[in-house]
């Protein structure tokens, strides 16, 4: 079978981010289907082009067996709402010439966010008369989440058009996949499609890469945390995650020279969030910046508890963290600021976390003091939370139920 996969956030070798599609590739290659990626060629943590991909429109290349076709992105991408809006607008071009290029496929999954990804996905399933099935997959509600985050006016025409391309790509896609169970009763309950037009193939963890490890570890040594209990928090630094409440949390810990909070990753928020860090005289709370894939498990395991935390807004209760799965993986316990499906996932169905009102920064401190002080809940959170993964969310159980939603809108 021939899969094409249209991502605009598809990861270069070796840069941090969200890897589920690059995993899923190299797991349907392994089981002999052949894969194509189109994709931006802008690195989301530098906010650069790289060099082999500066001046070039398009360029195919071979990652490790996947054919990814590296479509422009303007650099504007980190300035602000426009740059970032010029640089969704600048990707649909260049990846609908790279949609008209590809050779025919089976079957086409176009991921949102950004929306505007089911436009070349739609066009590399249907246009030249090729009418294969394609499935529009939904790993963030937009662009609900931009309005209730304060980022988009509710009333706007550009949020009214954006509406409107969500309800065309929900309802004209073979099939929707959504990464969480609320976002299906969202779909259903708006009325843009039913129930059996819905699949749920949710996020997991790479448990090949994402293993138990030592503590005392080389990230531990070089960061210098000595037998510090470390609370982390890995992922974006954006207005959305809301990490003003770490800032808050480590102000109320100055008291426990023995807790430390801190932070991997970037975002546009981020030296706001340092600057204010200094500006209160804080040094229990360190940024640590964006970390290659290959050493995320390692600061994982140097950890003692992973965070998980979000803006206090109802869209936010329709979601899951991608983190929580590595930290479970890790057998690290989840400090969650993150209620609704989140909760109920990491501390109901799985038993590996414990939650906090999100954006109050009070009961952050108290449930990192108590998770610090009892060693033995935090194993036998970990413990809880690794099992879980294995019996529910591998990369490799996950790719294959995709496989079959494949195969049997093929088989149509």
């Amino acid at each position: 079978m021939k899969i094409l996969v249209v991502h605009q956030y598809y990861l270069m070798p070796g840069s941090p981010g969200g890897s589920r599609f690059n995993e899923f590739a190299r797991l349907w290659r392994e089981a002999g289907h052949e894969v194509t990626v189109i994709a931006g060629n802008l690195d989301y943590a530098t906010g650069q082009v790289p060099a082999r991909y500066q001046g070039r429109f398009i360029t195919r290349e071979d990652d490790q067996g996947t054919t990814v076709y590296r479509c422009a992105v303007p650099q504007s991408y980190a300035k602000g709402f426009v740059g970032r809006a010029a640089a969704f607008a600048g990707f649909t071009f260049s990846a609908l010439v790279a949609a008209l290029r590809v050779a025919r496929p089976d079957v086409v999954v176009a991921t949102s966010p950004p929306l505007v990804a089911a436009i070349p996905g739609f066009v590399a399933a249907r246009a030249r008369w090729r009418r294969v099935p394609w499935v529009f997959e939904i790993r963030d509600l937009w662009p609900e989440s931009a309005v209730t985050t304060g980022v988009l006016s509710a009333t706007s025409p550009l949020t009214r058009a954006l509406y409107g391309l969500e309800r065309w790509a929900v309802r004209g896609a073979s099939k929707v996949n959504v990464l969480t169970p609320a976002f299906r009763e969202d779909l259903v309950r708006r009325g843009l499609c039913g129930d059996d037009h819905v699949v749920f193939v949710p996020n997991g963890a790479d448990v090949e890469q994402f293993v138990p490890g030592p503590r005392d570890n080389a990230v531990r040594r070089e960061l210098g945390w000595g037998d510090k209990t470390v609370v982390m928090y890995a992922g974006a630094h954006g207005r959305a995650n809301a990490l003003g409440q770490m800032i808050d949390a480590a102000e109320r810990l100055k008291h426990r020279p023995d807790l430390l909070l801190c932070t991997i990753g970037d975002g546009p928020e981020r030296a706001a969030l340092e600057a204010e860090t200094a500006r209160r005289g804080l040094d229990n709370l360190k940024f640590y910046g964006a970390q290659p894939k290959a050493r995320v498990a390692d600061f994982i395991n140097a950890c003692d508890i992973g965070a998980a935390v979000l803006q206090n807004n109802p869209t936010f209760r329709t979601v899951y963290p991608n983190k929580v799965f590595d930290y479970m993986a890790c057998m690290r316990p989840t400090l969650l600021a993150i209620d609704g499906v989140a909760r109920d996932l990491v501390v109901t169905q799985a038993q590996a976390g414990r939650f906090v009102e999100p954006e109050n920064g009070a009961a952050f401190a108290a449930e990192a003091v108590a998770l610090a002080d009892d060693p033995e809940a935090r194993q036998t959170l970990g413990e809880n939370g690794r099992r879980w993964v294995l019996e529910h969310a591998t990369r490799a159980s996950l790719a294959a139920r995709y496989l079959r939603v494949f195969e049997e809108l093929v088989a149509r």
